[in-house]
């Protein structure tokens, strides 16, 4: 799906995709906020579900939203979640390192909490110290590999340190690994792939100028793709511009099946089976 110019054209029609659940046994969104929506639960999920979107990952950036995560989860059937402390967040609570991840811990152990994220490295922003990001970071993945919990990774601009940091504690488990809002370009992918991490692409990968993310979701083995919202950012294309839900992962599900030419039923079914792989419910 090569253009003239050595990029990836966007799949046929995709502008005008169409808003009509997805086929069965339908998707699931693998990250979310919606503790940052604000809005009712029950809606945001009866949204999702009549998209086709039987599930959703609520991840946790610091103490407040991990408790809220853990809380809707208990409260919610298709509800699960994931907890952490960001890397952007890393430096506030840095004096607190030990009471803190002790309380993550312990968040850990709850059932429908089904990974340990988002933690990772960002560079883009300069929020917290790099060396602080990295203790932190590695501190997620001792209670990751503790647990046999998921490692969900926030990853910006810290390819070469998040890879290297994650080969000394190789070699990882099969889908025990999540790049989500995969970020990187096909060489990347192709890297991922080779070590058996997972990649996760959000709404971006629809925006017309991330044809560096459309090489990659070429390059990416299909049993080791995921979809999410990142809700409320990145919101795909049709809808662009508007807040994100859970309900919209439809559209990168959909959008993901075409540029890599799969049929849509088809693709639901791999990213159920690896969804039951990485977060085993």
């Amino acid at each position: 799906m090569s253009n003239q110019n050595g990029g990836v054209d966007l799949p046929a029609s995709f502008a005008a995709a169409e808003g009509a659940a997805l086929p069965e046994p339908g998707g699931f969104d693998a990250h979310t906020h919606m503790d940052i929506l604000g809005l009712p639960v029950d809606g945001v999920m009866a949204a999702a579900q009549a998209m086709g979107i039987r599930r959703v990952v609520n991840v946790g950036c610091d103490l407040p939203s991990s408790r809220w995560s853990v809380s809707a989860a208990a409260e919610y059937p298709d509800v699960y979640a994931a907890v952490a402390i960001h890397p952007n967040e890393t430096g506030a609570v840095y004096r607190e390192r030990e009471p803190v991840l002790a309380a993550i811990s312990a968040m850990a152990e709850s059932p429908k909490v089904v990974a340990i994220g988002e933690t990772g490295l960002d560079y883009y922003r300069d929020y917290s110290a790099h060396d602080v990001q990295q203790v932190w970071f590695r501190a997620h993945i001792e209670l990751a590999r503790r647990t046999g919990k998921a490692l969900m990774i926030h990853d910006r601009d810290a390819h070469e340190d998040v890879l290297s940091i994650l080969e000394e504690y190789a070699p990882w488990p099969p889908y025990s690994v999540v790049f989500h809002c995969f970020s990187g370009d096909a060489e990347m992918a192709r890297r991922c792939a080779s070590a058996g991490y997972v990649m996760s692409f959000a709404g971006n990968v629809t925006f017309k100028n991330a044809d560096s993310l459309r090489q990659a979701a070429l390059v990416a083995p299909a049993e080791l793709l995921l979809a999410e919202t990142d809700a409320p950012y990145l919101t795909p294309v049709p809808h662009r511009g508007k807040p994100n839900s859970p309900a919209m992962t439809a559209y990168t599900i959909r959008f993901l099946a075409r540029l890599k030419k799969l049929d849509t039923a088809d693709f639901c079914r791999q990213l159920q089976n690896t969804g039951a792989q990485v977060f085993g419910w």
